[in-house]
């Protein structure tokens, strides 16, 4: 079978994510036959380089020969189970590692099946611990400029991308949006960290007004992925910690993104010392094999909802496939190769070389900014460079750098101006040159006139 077959069917029956169908009238779609490592590979033996994991999922390679064994063996026992009424040792063992491997005090785990559903479930879990706790005018969310958390209803309520949102208004939830601390527009002189801090007043301000009807305030902490991937400095996260403490509304860490060494820690949350209320944890949970999602909360919140069956404050959600074995030995495995291979210290050299290969970035006349936390580096390009005036999204300069490197072997997806890297962590320094250097030339060419 060539790609031209595969392309052919493909287009009579399947309507694609986050796509205008009509473009691949002119931009064909590309048939992956297989995949190993850092490798995708088409039916025509075409190579690309997949530097942003497959969507963000994808932790150490595909066909990973590890994580392989471990699905074989619990096919071998155990494919599905109900869990209502019902366990098995894999979500145990899942959840115990998951309670100590998180920030201290996230006792108790609630899985779902995928990263909006963890954040439907923390909404609806905040709220319903208000209601049982005897507050029950506390019925909204503050979130952030340029925040995103899914596409399911309430979670595209609490996001602020418009290109998402804004077709859906009329069905959302009404949220108080507060101003982000991305370092974006920081002043000539500033400091990451001294925006990021003073960024804090204008969430003060909204919390002292609306505390009283707020359940809880939602973020992605340091990473603004789908909003640019725009940055900030973990001192917000501290100080709105706080905050959220003195104005008593719930922090929820949308961590599905970043989590799972993206940052440089296992989770962004740890660079600010902080325990949330809720943390919602997906794609890299299973290395990028598997739909699996779960929400970590507190022992204070799981208790506001024991009671005796009469009283009705149970928390009534469920998925059919909740806490699957076979996505939960994914996530053992993942986990294993974390610990056995010392994955985060390894990483700092990756990290680093990410770094060192950005640095040519900055000179181009046409980026105005390059930002990186760890595992993940983006490069803005703009119209003009001084004054970061961006180029007019019609233009589609992005599309432009992801068919420059798909014709060089590497899958990159611009989100916008914003070409990124977010490669799996087995990728070794001469592929990032690779990668790095296509996408120079990429951006060199989409940006020319």
């Amino acid at each position: 079978m060539g790609n031209n077959t595969l392309i052919e069917r493909d287009l009579s029956v399947l309507w694609h994510p986050c796509t205008q169908m009509k473009d691949h009238e002119s931009l064909p779609i590309i048939p992956i036959k297989k995949a190993h490592g850092i490798w995708l590979e088409d039916f025509e033996g075409n190579k690309y380089i997949d530097a942003i994991s497959s969507w963000w999922v994808n932790m150490f390679g595909h066909c990973n020969p590890r994580i392989n064994a471990a699905l074989n063996q619990q096919l071998e026992t155990l494919e599905h189970v109900i869990l209502a009424g019902f366990t098995h040792e894999t979500i145990v063992e899942l959840s115990e590692r998951l309670v100590k491997l998180t920030p201290t005090g996230l006792n108790k785990t609630f899985f779902a099946d995928n990263g909006s559903s963890a954040i439907e479930v923390s909404l609806k879990m905040s709220f319903h611990y208000w209601v049982n706790s005897g507050y029950k005018n506390k019925t909204k969310f503050i979130n952030l400029t340029n925040s995103y958390h899914g596409e399911t209803i309430a979670a595209l309520s609490v996001g602020d991308v418009a290109l998402y949102k804004e077709t859906y208004e009329p069905l959302l939830l009404k949220t108080i949006t507060a101003p982000s601390p991305d370092c974006f527009n920081k002043e000539q002189g500033e400091t990451d960290k001294d925006y990021s801090a003073r960024m804090i007043e204008p969430m003060r301000e909204i919390l002292q007004q609306h505390a009283d009807e707020c359940c809880a305030v939602i973020i992605e902490p340091l990473i603004q992925c789908a909003g640019n991937m725009r940055m900030y400095h973990p001192v917000y996260l501290t100080l709105l910690r706080q905050a959220c403490d003195e104005f008593n509304v719930h922090l929820i860490c949308d961590e599905i993104a970043v989590g799972f060494g993206r940052t440089g820690t296992l989770f962004a949350s740890e660079q600010a010392d902080i325990t949330p209320d809720f943390m919602c944890l997906s794609k890299g949970l299973t290395g990028g094999y598997l739909p699996l999602s779960v929400v970590l909360t507190t022992n204070n919140v799981y208790d506001a909802f024991y009671d005796d069956y009469e009283n009705l404050t149970a928390f009534l959600h469920s998925h059919s496939y909740t806490g699957n074995p076979i996505g939960c030995r994914a996530a053992l495995a993942t986990l294993d190769i974390f610990e056995q291979d010392n994955v985060i210290n390894a990483n700092q050299k990756l990290a680093n070389h990410l770094t060192k290969v950005s640095e040519k970035f900055k000179e181009h006349p046409h980026v105005g900014d390059v930002r990186q936390h760890g595992m993940v580096v983006a490069i803005e390009m703009v119209k003009d460079k001084k004054s970061k005036t961006p180029y007019d999204w019609k233009e589609r300069r992005g599309l432009r750098v992801y068919q420059y490197g798909l014709k060089n072997g590497v899958l990159l997806r611009p989100l916008g101006n914003v070409v990124y890297f977010m490669p799996p962590y087995v990728i070794t320094e001469e592929q990032i040159n690779q990668m790095a250097q296509v996408a120079f030339d990429g951006i060199h060419i989409a940006t020319r006139d």
